[in-house]
């Protein structure tokens, strides 16, 4: 199992929430830059993707109880 400092951990949530932004601003937003029509189940997939990374960084956040 991979051992992360305080610090790492801490830069990983950082990078995983960027990484979110991205995915978000991608999947839903970046649809309106497009000719093709809206797709709502690539809007709903890009909001999934948002929580999913935002909740693993949280996750990453907490400390680990001895």
């Amino acid at each position: 199992m991979l051992r992360l400092s305080t610090e790492q951990r801490r830069l990983l949530a950082d990078k995983l929430l960027d990484a979110a932004n991205v995915a978000a601003g991608a999947l839903l937003f970046g649809q309106f830059l497009g000719e093709a029509a809206y797709s709502i189940p690539l809007g709903m997939l890009g909001v999934a993707v948002w929580l999913v990374l935002v909740a693993f960084s949280i996750t990453l956040t907490k400390e680990n109880s001895p």
